[in-house]
This record gives C-alpha cells, structure tokens and sequence, in this order.
C-alpha cells in the first residue's frame, strides 16, 4: 500500500515538502503506540534521512522508543555524527547496530534459489540473520528510512536492503555481497532487478513480511547550482514504492557520457569518507566510465583506515586490491579470505580489473600503505592545490596548463558510465 508518492526528475521537494508527506503517511497508518526507526547512518548523509527521522520524531516524540541506525559493517556514530544529522533528536534514543553479535538467526534462502538468480555464479545457501531489536513484538511501526541509488551490490540501493543489509549479520552481509561481486558489478549497477535484489526481497518475503514496516525512500539528485536536492519521496508497505523510487533514480542518478573518460578527478568530503570501504565509492560509480589506459584521481583528506572493522582492514592491508581474477584465487585458497566474504567482494569492486589507474590520495594513510593496497599514490596537499574543490564545476574542466578532467564533487549522488559500456 502506497501512503505518499511525490517525485519527478525537474521537481526539488523542500523540507516542509518531505514533514508534510511523511505526516500524512503516518497519519494513515493510525495510531502508534511504540515507534523504531531505522535509518542509514552519516555515510548516507545526503539522503536527508536525517530529516525524516527528526520529524517522525516531532510528529509521534512519545512513541519513539528507539533510532537504530543501519550500520551494516560501519562504524557506530559517534555523538557529533548524530549531532550533526538528526538534529535534536535526542542521543539516548539511538542504539548501536553490532553486526557480529547483535543478530538472531531466522532462516536461510536455499541454495536452489541463489544459483538460479545468479545464473550458477553462486550455489551457496544464504543463512539470514537480522537485528533481533527489530522483532521486539511491542512495536506496531517499524520506519525504515533509506535513498534509492545506483549500488555497487544491490544494483539500486534503499527498500528492504535497509534492513537486510544494514540490520543484517556476518552471513547474509558477507555472502549477499560476494554474490554481487561474483555476478558482475557491471552487470548490476544501476539496474533494480538484480541477483542480489532477488535474495534481499526473498528474505525480506519469507521472514519478516508481518512486521509493521513502512518504508519512506527519498531519490536525491543534483541541482542547479550542483547541491544535492531531494527529486521524490516514496512512503509505503510494499514493493510499489520501490519501483517508483527506483524508476526516479534510474533518470536522475544515472549519467550517460558520450565518451569514456580520459581522467576523472573525485572529492571525498572528509565528514563522510574515513575510509577506502567507503571512500572506494570514487571507483565504483566511475568504473564504468574511464576509458582503458585512463587514470582516477581520488581526493580523500578525511581517509584514516581501510576497512570500518578492524578485521576487514587487516584483510584489505594483507590483500590489497587486487581483481577478480586474484581475489578468486585467494578465496579458494585462504581461509581468512573465505570466512570474510564480503571483504572479497569489496577488493574486487575497488578494482580498476588492471583498465586505469588509481591514484588515492589520502590524508591520514602513508605513501606505502596506499601502495601495498594496489593503489598510487600522491600527497593529498599537492594534489587538492592541483584539483581544488572549491575551484572545479562538476563534469569537465578545462586546467589553466590545459589538462581535461572530469570532476565528480560526490560520488554517492549518482553512477557515470560510458554509453558503450551501459
């Protein structure tokens, strides 16, 4: 059931727009006694999840019980991110996903199922373990607050990988993402129907249909003067709001290029990109449109780490990044790389495949460190004087020593390929 849709690829909906929907939605679904939240985490900042949350808040603050954040492997926000995105909603409501630990076992989507969505690439089970906050039978709303955009995984992000996903345990967040890797990120990204769409809403069918969720799904594009703006807002308790968000996005959030890239520059905003499991989005949403023999430079002044979790990090550091060929060999041939599926996964997706070169220029990793990942290395200094954000429009630029690049301000709002390659 559909509670509120309103988006179009010219319309930009303000934040009285977003209370005013998200209010009559909740108005629909009657009287709340016991509310949880979920929603993304400040990685997804510009969802403008944030909002939301705050004003379902506002409009029900007695029935807030608690914010659940859907972590997925990140780390936990700390106070200052919960500051910094929800506003006054109070600290001590939000709650600490801890994927290892805090999850409850539910099932498993048989092994049949997942060969037959991944065309044989995969023929494992998949076990599904999920955040057991969320089958607390007191609450009688679940929102679930996420952005549909083109995903390295999923295909299109948001919907039901919100909560398979980022309230998901070890099993289904390391097999669903080895099972997009496996499969193909090319032949996934951008696309709603995919393998591990398929697994996400299998599980999310069989396990959990009777929970009183309601999703409310923002699609956010670039606006006029290049700051993100929200393009639709989609409240509802099935797939049609999905479809519909998904739809808006594959308009907004996709750009088509005429020619593959010869050099494309991308700027990690510190405040949200701390690491290369996140910052390695400069490659995922580019890797479709530099040309063989090309190069990405990646501006990353806020990278400290490689992996969110300490054990992913080492794996990364021991790994590197290194392709699908490799990490395939490593796969079948290491245990530590076996156990961590989804590390594999994101070693492949912050691949070049050997096309173009990446240099990473990050703020708080050495030289060497960068170098053993896989990636070149420059000083990110040199280079933001170089490529200054503050100075570039996004897409081409033309240097004053007359170098062309491409520049991307952030690669979370969108996908660019190459028409050859999408």
């Amino acid at each position: 059931m559909m509670y509120f849709k309103r988006g179009s690829s010219v319309e930009a909906l303000s934040a009285d727009d977003m209370r005013e929907g998200l209010c009559r939605a909740l108005d629909q679904v009657g009287a709340i006694k016991k509310m949880l939240i979920v929603p993304p985490d400040i990685t997804r900042f510009h969802s403008r999840a944030g909002e939301l949350t705050r004003f379902a808040y506002e409009y029900a603050p007695e029935s807030v019980a608690c914010i659940l954040p859907a972590l997925g492997t990140h780390c936990p926000m700390t106070e200052e991110e919960i500051a910094t995105m929800f506003g006054n909603v109070p600290a001590r409501l939000f709650k600490a996903h801890q994927w290892r630990v805090d999850c409850r076992s539910l099932g498993t989507v048989p092994a049949e199922f997942v060969s037959e969505a991944s065309e044989g690439r995969v023929t494992y089970p998949i076990p599904l373990l999920i955040n057991k906050e969320l089958f607390d039978r007191s609450y009688d709303c679940i929102l679930s607050i996420s952005q549909v955009v083109p995903h390295e995984v999923a295909g299109m992000a948001g919907y039901s990988k919100n909560i398979v996903v980022g309230l998901g345990g070890q099993e289904n967040i390391h097999k669903t993402h080895f099972l997009g890797a496996a499969y193909g990120m090319e032949r996934i990204m951008g696309r709603a129907d995919s393998p591990v769409r398929k697994v996400i809403d299998y599980a999310a069918e069989h396990f959990f249909a009777r929970l009183p969720i309601i999703h409310a799904i923002t699609v956010i594009g670039p606006g006029a003067n290049g700051k993100p703006e929200v393009r639709g807002l989609f409240i509802g308790n099935d797939g049609e709001c999905f479809k519909l968000a998904a739809e808006l996005s594959s308009q907004v959030n996709i750009f088509k290029l005429d020619k593959s890239l010869k050099k494309a520059v991308v700027y990690l905003d510190p405040m949200e990109y701390k690491s290369t499991w996140l910052g390695n989005k400069s490659i995922y949403r580019t890797r479709m449109a530099i040309a063989d023999g090309g190069e990405l430079v990646v501006l990353a002044p806020g990278v400290k780490m490689f992996g969110e979790d300490p054990e992913i990090d080492a794996l990364v550091r021991k790994f590197g990044y290194a392709g699908t060929p490799e990490i395939m060999r490593c796969v079948a041939h290491d245990d530590s790389l076996k156990n961590n599926l989804s590390a594999a996964a994101h070693l492949i997706h912050g691949s070049s495949e050997g096309r173009f070169s990446i240099t990473y220029c990050a703020g708080h990793l050495s030289g060497d460190k960068v170098e053993k990942a896989g990636f070149k290395y420059a000083p990110v200094e040199e280079m933001l004087r170089r490529y200054d954000p503050g100075a570039l429009s996004d897409g081409f630029n033309r240097l004053p020593d007359g170098e062309e690049i491409f520049f991307i301000r952030n690669p979370a709002t969108g996908l660019w390929v190459s028409k050859e390659r999408f």
